[in-house]
């Protein structure tokens, strides 16, 4: 029986389950939730990014630097014009934000998932929900179908596994798609988070919890030498550091190439300013302010909340009169001000991640049809790759590119 069965509804299976269906190709799509997109609804702080408007292929892999190379085919293939011209096509009106961020104009990722969601119905492709795969039956190096928990086989002639990684278990990302690899004799090189909030060995930071950073510019250094260095929002919260800048920052963290290392962050509060203009404008406060203590003088300079932290990492007695203030504790406020330090104490539990990084082994897969090449008929799209990314729609773009490869291959046989 001719039939695909593509297990997992997120944005990869959904895109696959659209594409195969698109050629005429019959379609099941398996969703262990009871409602389909449970992820995607909340990506973007519930806005739903759902790509990154970048027309330059080489410039769109480099923003994917866990195994984007492998992506080279899909994403030429399936683009990031093509998403958006796919989701308008559904009705969905987008905009496009700082960073070449690309949103719906509602601000609703539920837009997106209802979109797809009625395609799907339109497409004539049977949504199961509730169901999941224990099994592949597989015969003579190929897939043959499906075991379902209760233990019935359903026959399939192609099974594209986009089960998705181990961030937010409760969206259904629980690794299920890594034993369904490995039972195909796939490797899983070993899951970790990946775009994750960082933990400090300071617990300063607790005392910060909720205050945002806007516009500043985040350095991640190993000794004398700087590994990472973005721009952009910051979150302080209770167990470190988070925010957008923190999670791109968070992919370097990660890498097992920095296992065990000493790493620490540091904050540049004023990144237009350079050390000699900063030093002229504290120069020009401080004479403005010359009777107040130090511990009044910096409200043009800090959110109100940040200054009693500042203060205390400074050295400075709060209560000290500005013009008191010597040359020496002067330029330690400059440099505090344009390098805030915190050491990092290791990322938080993958289960908080917003990206899984690890997964199939890509080596095993073909990066022209996202077939396997150890099984015939079986086909990986998404999340449950090696492949991750960093924010900024990149993540989601590789979902719906290696959908669509994984779904057009098996309508063509490929």
């Amino acid at each position: 029986m001719e039939k695909l069965i593509v297990i997992g509804g997120g944005p990869a299976g959904i895109m696959a389950a659209l594409t195969a269906a698109g050629q005429g190709y019959p379609v099941e799509l398996w969703e262990r939730n009871k409602q389909l997109g449970r992820k995607l609804s909340i990506t973007g702080k519930g806005r739903c990014n759902i790509t990154n408007d970048c027309t330059d292929l080489d410039e769109l892999v480099k923003n994917i630097p866990g195994n984007g190379a492998f992506l080279y085919g899909a994403l030429s293939r399936f683009t990031p014009r093509d998403v958006m011209d796919f989701f308008e096509g559904l009705s969905v009106p987008l905009k496009t934000e700082r960073g070449r961020r690309v949103f719906p104009c509602s601000d609703r990722a539920w837009d997106v998932v209802d979109a797809l969601s009625r395609r799907l119905e339109d497409s004539g492709v049977r949504v199961f929900y509730g169901c999941r795969a224990k099994h592949l039956f597989l015969q003579e190096g190929a897939v043959r179908g499906v075991y379902d928990f209760s233990g019935a086989l359903h026959p399939a002639s192609a099974v594209v596994l986009a089960t998705g990684g181990m961030s937010y278990p409760q969206t259904g990302s629980s690794g299920d798609g890594y034993g369904l690899a490995e039972e195909a004799g796939h490797s899983i090189r070993r899951p970790r988070p990946s775009l994750v909030p960082l933990e400090t060995k300071e617990s300063w930071p607790a005392q910060l919890s909720g205050l945002s950073l806007r516009n500043v510019e985040m350095s991640l250094w190993r000794g004398e030498s700087v590994l990472r260095r973005d721009f952009g929002e910051m979150l302080f919260t209770h167990f470190g550091v988070s925010g957008p800048l923190v999670l791109s920052i968070s992919q370097t963290v990660c890498s097992p190439e920095y296992a065990g290392e000493e790493l620490r962050l540091s904050i540049d509060l004023k990144p237009a300013l350079n050390r000699e203009q900063l030093d002229a404008r504290l120069q020009r406060d401080f004479a403005a302010l010359s009777r107040k203590q130090y511990q009044n003088s910096l409200n043009q300079l800090l959110p109100g909340s940040l200054i009693p932290v500042f203060v205390a990492l400074s050295g400075i007695p709060g209560e000290k009169p500005v013009n008191q203030l010597s040359r020496e504790e002067r330029q330690a406020i400059l440099s505090l001000l344009k390098a805030l330090p915190l050491q990092i104490k290791g990322p938080r539990p993958l289960a908080e991640a917003i990206v899984t990084a690890g997964g199939v082994n890509v080596k095993e897969v073909n990066p022209k049809s996202m077939a396997s090449r150890l099984v015939k008929g079986l086909y990986f799209a998404g999340e449950v790759l090696d492949v991750d990314g960093y924010t900024g729609g990149y993540n989601l773009q590789a979902a719906w590119s290696t959908g669509y490869v994984a779904g057009i291959s098996v309508a063509w046989g490929l």
